[in-house]
């Protein structure tokens, strides 16, 4: 809180023209909360996120910046809304998900960064996906992908695997084999890009690739690969490294493992799946795991396990996990 005041203060000290030392710390903090977000409770990052935002649209509104200063702070402001729209995605409110999401877009046009443009019309298709409107996934996907010509970095790679899922989502098979190898194309062919650079939420590492690899198959009906894929993606995560690791992921790979065992007829594999993703605290409890969770319990009441004690021991375990989500902590 004293280092937030300080940074506060020093950047209205430097006046009404942005200073370098200003603009050097918030691109600091914006790269330290990119690299945070996918391995941090939202709970100890919330305040910090707002606070930059605010931040970055007050310079933008009231102080005096050259051109070269005002691309940086639009891109700046364009990542922070971005992370700000998962927040609201993550608390389970899309509408406000999709408000950030389209402020990040205004941004990164502002800024004229074609990358960061791709980057949250992927974001508004993970948005659109989890509030169950698969075809506007599938819609904003598509958009990201018609301006990844300029595009370099993982980001290419993401808007592949979100055309993936939402094709999967859809029943569109064909769709999905095309994407999942649009997207091996795009990761031989990806570079590191600046926004790359920041890390985190702004990249796209393989064992997040592997992860909506899985998910994408886990949809389809009689895959018999949906098991190998997850696991591809639970050791994937399991042998990452930290700045690739995400704890939302690594449970969306679980969950997925769990699915293929159930839909293989396996069910003594569930509990060993599902015991990493049950054991989260309630401030990771985050909309996509949740979902992701109750649809391994719409996958249990399957008239084949209905009887079965272990299937209902897991049920009323999932059903005390999902009621406890991290929306319903206080804020």
């Amino acid at each position: 809180m004293a280092a937030r005041r300080a940074f506060r203060f020093s950047s209205m000290a430097e006046g009404s023209t942005v200073g370098p030392e200003t603009l050097d710390e918030l691109h600091q903090e914006v790269r330290r909360l990119a690299a945070a977000y996918p391995r941090l409770p939202l709970a100890t990052l919330l305040g910090d996120l707002v606070e930059v935002q605010d931040l970055s649209f007050h310079f933008l509104e009231h102080g005096r910046v050259r051109p070269a200063q005002a691309r940086e702070l639009y891109l700046l402001s364009a990542i922070t809304s971005g992370m700000l729209a998962k927040a609201s995605h993550d608390l389970g409110d899309p509408r406000s998900a999709m408000t950030q999401a389209r402020t990040a877009y205004v941004c990164a046009d502002n800024a004229n960064h074609h990358a960061m443009r791709s980057w949250v019309r992927g974001l508004q298709s993970l948005i659109a996906y989890w509030d169950g409107r698969h075809q506007e996934a599938s819609k904003y996907a598509a958009l990201g992908i018609s301006q990844v010509a300029a595009v370099t970095g993982t980001s290419a790679v993401w808007l592949s695997c979100l055309q993936a899922r939402a094709g999967a989502a859809l029943g569109d098979v064909a769709a999905v084999r095309e994407s999942l190898a649009d997207a091996e194309r795009a990761r031989d062919a990806a570079s590191s890009d600046d926004l790359d650079e920041f890390g985190g939420i702004m990249t796209f590492p393989v064992p997040r690739q592997l992860y909506y690899a899985a998910d994408a198959t886990a949809w389809l009906p009689d895959a018999p690969e949906a098991q190998q894929q997850a696991e591809a993606a639970v050791a994937a995560y399991h042998q990452a490294e930290p700045e690739d690791w995400a704890f939302g992921d690594q449970a969306g790979a679980h969950t997925d493992l769990a699915l293929a065992r159930i839909h293989a007829g396996n069910l003594d594999g569930v509990d060993e799946a599902m015991r990493p993703v049950l054991d989260l605290s309630a401030d990771q409890r985050i909309n996509g795991i949740v979902a992701s969770v109750r649809q391994v319990h719409t996958a249990l009441r399957d008239p084949r396990w209905l009887t079965a004690p272990e299937t209902r021991a897991a049920r009323e375990e999932i059903e005390a996990f999902t009621a406890a989500p991290v929306s319903a902590l206080p804020r």
